[in-house]
């Protein structure tokens, strides 16, 4: 079957070594304020915030600042009102890159968003220019540890997942469409097994091999998209060979 984004494993492998904990909290948090927006407050019935809410327990998040994640993507946030965006734009290598947004300023945030893509080999691009190059998928990742695979594979595609892969040293991957997403994630949760992470996002049909400093240039970037508060979700189309990845982590 069809292999997963490299990207998402490349995220996960940076996660692991951040021990900066202002750092952990930024990414679930903006994980829960995305998922209420796109399906509510209720937990058992948004099965994407389950999970990010899971996820944020596991890093000690308090119970505040969870509760202010929710209300800041349900809109409940006093005194705040914040829209959603969409933005588009082509990365070094001309590598698509989609940003999806909410912020209280617009005029505040596309100038920094702008300034932040130009200054990094980037630009900002038309509305619709790389839209067309993603689908919406369900992505479920579960521990390798102590799993078989097959098994695995057999018990999630019997829920409905479209899409496996084991590409990941330490997750097995499980695709879904976004309708699908919520009771394949409950079904594996029934049968015990425990769900590392899961959220509804955007996959490139086809992807863009970069390497050398296209690659470093990149990745750079997208890190310094994914640190702005007013930006929920960075996606990107690029692919890195591993090998590749090995010779240029010394340089991020």
């Amino acid at each position: 079957m069809s292999g997963h984004s490299k990207w998402s494993t490349i995220k996960r492998k940076k996660a692991a070594i951040d021990a900066k904990r202002g750092a952990a909290f930024t990414r679930v948090s903006k994980d829960i304020t995305l998922a209420a927006r796109e399906g509510g407050d209720d937990i058992e019935m948004n099965p994407a915030l389950r999970l990010a809410v899971q996820k944020a327990k596991a890093v000690n998040m308090p119970k505040d600042n969870i509760e202010r994640a929710i209300k800041k993507g349900t809109g409940d946030l006093p005194g705040m009102k914040f829209e959603d965006y969409v933005y588009e734009g082509y990365g070094p290598g001309g590598v698509a890159i989609l940003l999806s947004v909410m912020t209280d300023n617009k005029n505040r945030t596309v100038p920094e968003i702008r300034h932040l893509m130009s200054k990094n080999g980037g630009n900002l691009g038309e509305p619709g220019c790389v839209n067309w190059m993603f689908e919406k998928k369900g992505i479920i990742s579960v521990l390798k540890e102590n799993r078989d695979e097959n098994e695995l594979l057999e018990t999630a595609l019997e829920f409905g997942a479209d899409d496996f892969s084991s590409d990941d040293d330490l997750n097995y991957t499980i695709i879904t469409t976004p309708e699908t997403f919520g009771e394949v994630s409950k079904g594996l949760e029934s049968v015990g097994i425990e769900i590392e992470s899961g959220e509804l996002t955007l996959e490139p049909q086809n992807k863009i091999n970069i390497a050398g400093s296209d690659a470093i240039s990149l990745l750079k970037l997208l890190d310094l998209l994914e640190e702005n508060e007013d930006i929920q979700k960075v996606y990107s189309n690029f692919e890195i060979d591993d090998d590749e990845l090995e010779k240029i982590s010394s340089e991020l």
